[in-house]
């Protein structure tokens, strides 16, 4: 058989949050699609379960822990980290992979040291422009490292192979963003898509909603998406429907492809795997960074799009009603400008990011 067609066994750890498990879920795909064995390595975090509930791969659970409460509990943090990492290497051996690839949490240190120590080859991948504790730490020992941002290779000096292979996106979201067309239909409503991330964000669900009915009220045709997170679902709800607006909400939404398809513009946060989504489906955003994400990063990665002139950019504690409303209407009436930020955000997108990353896994199990 020749190299290039061997089958590998990857050893997949992408536990932890949803921001890890469904890009790792989608390079699995990919892998398993070209016919290679692969075994997903979770934390034993709720969130996991139902994510990978109906996947068809083995499961080796290693529970870990995130740096929680700060340099006075470091000393937990690292007992975690090697019982982790002891816990990891039996199984490990008894496995066997040809290549560990490894999403960026927290949850795959154990794994990865444990691979390091066996000597299997590493394939890192950093979601986010400005690197975490684990692709920091383990980077100049991998044989490869995948990333989203350009960026990365700045914050990491030089000590990695890095590769800009993009966010891996789900297969369904990757073709939908493909074909999508831009819709030229005259008198259709202006989509507003508004959402906090995974568990929603009070602050700007407040402002959101408020800014969005003083728009209605100034008869402007919109209708507006919104995903609240459960504690705001309720009263989002009900302020837009006494104030007659067009309207669908919902607390999380599983099928975002449609909402992708119609919104001609999004408030929202800046986690990658949103940038990731947003840039596929060329939708102009106002970045509104999670003020208290680690190293600040979701302010780096809306940076980003700044720069490029693919969305814009405004801190949480800057957003005002009056202000968001008056940003609303100016994007509504400069048509000219959104097809910009459009076209801007698309030129970013990397939709194959999922190939690209099963590339980079290959390339290292066979050549180290």
């Amino acid at each position: 058989m020749e190299e290039a067609d061997k089958k590998i066994h990857v050893a997949l750890a992408c536990g932890g949050t949803g921001g890890h498990i469904f890009p790792g879920l989608a390079t699995a795909e990919v892998l398993h699609q070209r016919g290679h064995k692969v075994t997903l390595w979770l934390a034993g975090k709720d969130i996991e379960a139902k994510a990978v509930a109906h996947t068809p791969w083995q499961k080796i659970t290693i529970p870990s822990k995130g740096w929680e409460g700060g340099w006075r509990k470091a000393h937990i943090f690292i007992w975690n980290y090697f019982s982790a990492s002891r816990r990891a290497k039996r199984p490990m051996r008894k496995e066997e992979p040809d290549v560990v690839l490894a999403m960026g949490s927290y949850a795959g240190m154990g794994p990865v040291r444990a691979a390091m120590q066996l000597g299997i080859p590493v394939v890192l991948h950093e979601a986010n422009s400005v690197p975490g504790r684990m692709v920091s730490y383990f980077a100049k020992n991998a044989a490869r490292v995948g990333a989203t941002f350009e960026m990365t290779r700045h914050e990491l000096k030089g000590k990695a192979r890095l590769h800009l292979t993009g966010m891996p996106l789900r297969e369904d979201l990757a073709k939908a963003a493909v074909n999508k067309v831009e819709n030229t239909e005259k008198n259709r409503p202006f989509y507003i898509l508004c959402m906090g991330g995974s568990r929603g964000a009070s602050a700007l669900n407040l402002i959101a909603r408020r800014a969005i009915r003083d728009l209605f009220i100034k008869e402007v045709n919109i209708f507006v998406i919104h995903f609240t997170g459960q504690a705001d679902e309720e009263s989002v709800r009900t302020c837009y429907e006494n104030a007659g607006i067009p309207h669908y909400v919902a607390a999380f939404e599983p099928n975002m492809t449609p909402w992708y398809e119609k919104a001609d513009l999004a408030i929202c946060r800046s986690g990658a795997s949103t940038c990731a989504e947003l840039s596929a489906f060329g939708i102009p955003a106002l970045l509104v960074p999670y003020p208290y994400a680690a190293r600040n990063h979701q302010y780096t990665n809306a940076s980003e799009f700044f720069r490029i002139k693919a969305a814009d950019l405004i801190e949480e504690r800057d957003l005002e009603v009056e202000w968001l409303t008056d940003y609303l209407e100016g994007c509504i009436y400069t048509p000219e400008r959104l097809h910009r930020m459009r076209n801007a955000m698309r030129a970013w997108a990397k939709v194959d990011a999922a190939d690209q990353l099963a590339d980079l896994v290959e390339e290292a199990a066979r050549n180290g």
